[in-house]
């Protein structure tokens, strides 16, 4: 029990003393997280899925092709290794103004969007993780209604 309540504190006090380059890449990951999680949703995944990831990324975050690359291949290593989504979303939580965690939403609804076909684990996860950012519904539905208009399937 004592080493657990140690575990617990190192780690609050650990996210605390984090250098900013630091907080600005789990940042990073943790958005990459989110828009990979519904990549892997649908179990036809397509490289159209994945160009939308990478899209995401690129006009979320003022990246090189290199680093986009490197960002997504750890944010799908952490999304295998990851039992919840709890570590991710606080920390976007803590770091994004209610509209970008509205934009990331949205930015989801284009990754499922990007194949043509929404799936329901996609449609399921996206309204989980909307919940666990505390966008409303009806900012859940306006996000995905964007990202279904700009995919043409209005």
């Amino acid at each position: 029990m004592l080493r657990t309540l140690k575990d617990l504190f190192d780690a609050f006090t650990a996210s605390a003393e984090e250098s900013p380059e630091a907080r600005d890449h789990a940042l990073k990951l943790a958005t990459a997280v989110l828009l990979v999680e519904v990549m892997r949703a649908d179990p036809a995944s397509q490289a159209e899925e994945r160009h939308a990831v990478v899209a995401g990324l690129r006009e979320r975050f003022a990246l090189r092709d290199d680093e986009l690359a490197r960002l997504v291949e750890l944010a799908e290593q952490a999304a295998r290794t990851a039992s919840d989504y709890h570590q991710f979303t606080t920390r976007i939580n803590d770091c994004f103004s209610h509209p970008e965690k509205i934009r990331i939403v949205e930015q989801m609804w284009q990754v499922a969007y990007a194949d043509d076909h929404l799936h329901a684990n996609e449609n399921h996860l996206i309204s989980k993780i909307a919940g666990l950012l505390h966008v409303t519904h009806g900012e859940y539905i306006g996000a995905k209604l964007r990202a279904k208009e700009a995919a043409s399937l209005a």
